[in-house]
């Protein structure tokens, strides 16, 4: 089989599983990327391995998962052969969250109003960028003052809350433009995820903050200040859209405030020699 016949194949059948766009588009990359590496050689789980070690020397294991998980598909569906690659360790890293006066920070520094409207929505709403970009103003519903998220990852349907804050300045912007889609682009007709980046991070670097900042830390963001305020973690769950709680429990990792609140064992001790009243 050709090689250009196997990435035929290989979409329809992502096609056909009605697999988003985004999966779709990552599977046949990484495919691509690993026939490419294969030049005249016929695919087999050899190279395979040897494409992931290659692929190792340079990139994040977490990366390098979606890349086995995707020649693993490639091999069942297409080439009709079940093939197991060891999938690497991966590093245990969390992300320095945002703290609310950051946040504050980012949207004060915001002048353009659908700019400050997409990471108020993002934090507020704890948005994926995908979810910001296929918005539509009929899925807002002031009366209920909930957001329809619809065929969100995995396929799946949820709601969000509008913020209190947000009410007005959203139905506001909502009459300003006469899009159906929410944040309409003057060029594609809608925004794309390297703009969306680019506004997020253009407005952390006015606001003066160091830490890394894109756009999917405002949702981490969102979930660690709901878990810190005590919402159940099942209904931020549900918020998220996650499938599975393992995924949501992450953020009892990122949440620093039951350390903050811990009391150290020193601060009972007297240092002059005598044990402190607690």
């Amino acid at each position: 089989m050709e090689k250009e016949e196997q990435l035929q194949r290989l979409t329809e059948h992502l096609q056909l599983k009605n697999y988003s766009r985004e999966t779709q588009k990552t599977y046949l990359f990484h495919v691509k990327k690993y026939i490419e590496f294969l030049g005249g050689e016929k695919p087999s789980i050899e190279n395979a391995k040897r494409y992931v070690l290659k692929k190792l020397e340079t990139k994040d294991p977490s990366s390098v998962h979606h890349l086995i998980f995707a020649i693993e598909y490639f091999f069942k569906n297409i080439l009709s052969q079940k093939i197991y690659i060891p999938k690497p360790k991966r590093n245990k890293t969390l992300p320095a969250i945002l703290t609310k006066e950051e946040i504050a920070l980012i949207v004060k520094s915001t002048t353009n109003i659908k700019h400050r409207l997409i990471i108020k929505l993002l934090y507020g709403c704890g948005l994926r960028v995908s979810e910001i970009i296929s918005l539509k103003k009929e899925d807002i519903n002031f009366e209920e003052n909930l957001i329809h998220i619809k065929l969100a990852k995995g396929k799946k349907d949820r709601f969000v809350k509008i913020p209190d804050s947000l009410t007005q300045e959203l139905m506001a912007f909502c009459n300003l433009t006469g899009t159906e889609i929410l944040f309409p682009s003057a060029r594609s007709g809608k925004l794309t995820k390297k703009t969306i980046t680019k506004i997020v991070q253009n407005s952390a670097k006015k606001a003066g903050i160091k830490k890394r900042v894109y756009p999917h830390l405002l949702r981490h963001s969102f979930a660690t200040h709901l878990l810190e305020q005590g919402t159940d973690l099942r209904i931020i769950q549900k918020l998220l859209g996650h499938s599975d709680i393992k995924t949501t429990q992450i953020y009892t990792q990122i949440s620093q405030a039951s350390i903050k609140n811990i009391k150290s064992p020193l601060d009972s001790i007297n240092l002059y020699g005598t044990e402190a009243n607690n």
